[in-house]
């Protein structure tokens, strides 16, 4: 397994300073590759492990070219690590591991689904009755594609991902539970990708939408309705609750999660472990983690939290209006 430098610079450009010819027979961190594998530094935080790092050909941007040229052969580009991941998908290419049935022996497809003759299904998984998997799709193993459910073009549904199970439907009934019965599905767009055991709901009556390009790590929960604009990703553990509507080129952060029925407009971008409580129709990074209380005092708590900038403010302003002298003597006091 190995690629030339120049074989790499042909298809996928940038500027080399070094022997062509040179092989490359693996990709590596900096501080683990050896002089015959090829690495990549794409954040400022890491140029001291440049001149340490053993690797035999370095991806780096312009402002470090003087550097990794100092240091040995490089290959110089705009954007560092999108020309890593191009150099993942290439390398993946022409490096192919042994190529099996599509349909694996063991998986169970529903005679009334339509699979693309281009898709591949994994060893144990399950393509329900009227399910829809289209070209270039790749299922995993012990993946379950639910009922009338439509999986687009060039996905990719990692292992033990469910799509298409009954979303969370219940109506009280004097101390119990009916069952609101699901009768939506599941709608994928093209060139989306799907965590291992990520777990994304039927609709109660409308679909559930994942438009083109979305981006879902392991472990997330979709709920039921739910519609996700084209081009978001999600980081892992990441709750979303039933109906909620997130724009397009959304991030939302690890174990974030977003109450129901709420909307978040295109380019919203959510830190880690934060709780979205309320409609968001700017564009913009939001953060939010309160401590969980008695729900009473929560929001007593939350109300006064939301003010506090405006009381610094008021608090700045006294302490300005008071004399020289006071102010110096609150000070040493």
């Amino acid at each position: 397994m190995a690629l030339r430098l120049d074989f790499i610079t042909e298809r996928l450009g940038g500027t080399l300073h070094g022997e062509p010819s040179q092989v490359i027979e693996g990709l590596a961190p900096l501080e683990f590759a050896n002089p015959s594998e090829l690495s990549f530094l794409s954040h400022p935080k890491f140029r001291n492990l440049l001149t340490t790092s053993k690797a035999g050909c370095v991806i780096v941007g312009r402002d470090a070219e003087q550097a990794a040229r100092a240091r040995g052969t490089c290959i110089v580009v705009d954007q560092p690590y999108l020309y890593y991941a191009r150099l993942t998908q290439l390398w993946k290419r022409e490096h192919p591991g042994q190529s099996g049935p599509r349909i694996h022996p063991s998986a169970v497809v529903d005679p009334g689904a339509h699979v693309d003759p281009d898709a591949t299904i994994g060893a144990l998984s399950v393509i329900e009755r009227g399910a829809h998997i289209g070209a270039g799709t790749v299922i995993r193993s012990r993946v379950t594609i639910g009922e009338n459910c439509h999986i687009g073009e060039r996905c990719i549904i990692h292992s033990g991902a469910v799509i298409g199970a009954d979303g969370f439907g219940f109506a009280p009934d004097q101390g119990r539970w009916e069952k609101i019965e699901q009768l939506g599905a599941v709608r994928i767009g093209n060139d989306v990708e799907i965590g291992a055991n990520t777990c994304i709901d039927r609709g109660a009556l409308a679909d559930t939408v994942i438009e083109d390009g979305v981006k879902l790590d392991n472990l997330i929960q979709i709920g039921h309705n739910v519609r996700i604009g084209k081009n978001t990703a999600m980081a892992g553990c990441v709750g979303v609750a039933g109906s909620a509507n997130i724009g397009a080129n959304c991030t939302i952060g690890g174990s974030a999660g977003i109450l129901g029925h709420l909307t978040l407009a295109d380019g919203v971008h959510v830190s880690s472990f934060s709780l979205v409580t309320r409609s968001i129709h700017k564009p913009g990074q939001y953060t939010g983690v309160f401590p969980i209380d008695d729900n009473a005092n929560w929001e007593k708590n939350a109300a006064t939290l939301k003010q506090l900038h405006k009381l610094r403010e008021r608090l700045k302003a006294l302490e300005n209006s008071k004399p020289a002298n006071q102010r110096n003597q609150g000070t040493a006091s």
